[in-house]
């Protein structure tokens, strides 16, 4: 395997505030088209992780609420430190994509662009 391609399946880490919800007091309002892009993706073959800076917990009841966990093979707290040896900015084969543009990337145009 040509080690710049990247692996099947597809990794994706989906956060949750402000991207698969947003919060207006104690409301929870889904962010428009996400969850539907999670269901795609997950229907596309990806490996999909839900984190989140409220735990993992809080990841797993939004992900539920909004009828989508089971698109998920884990939920995760977000991390406070990374130990790498590279700035994410500067990791190769990985796209960051804003939650207003999802329905524009489907796991091919992702895995085009990270192949780049």
């Amino acid at each position: 395997m040509n080690a710049s391609v990247i692996p099947t399946p597809l990794v994706v880490y989906v956060d949750v505030d402000d991207t698969l919800i947003r919060t207006a007091g104690t409301k929870r309002i889904p962010v428009s088209g996400v969850a539907e892009h999670v269901r795609a993706l997950a229907a596309d073959g990806a490996l999909l992780y839900c984190w989140s800076s409220g735990g993992a917990d809080y990841a797993r009841q939004v992900a539920s609420e909004l009828g989508i966990e089971a698109c998920f093979t884990g939920f995760l707290p977000k991390p406070n430190v990374l130990l790498d040896d590279q700035p994410v900015a500067d990791w190769r084969r990985a796209v960051e994509i804003h939650p207003g543009r999802c329905s524009a990337y489907s796991v091919a145009t992702c895995r085009q662009d990270v192949n780049r």
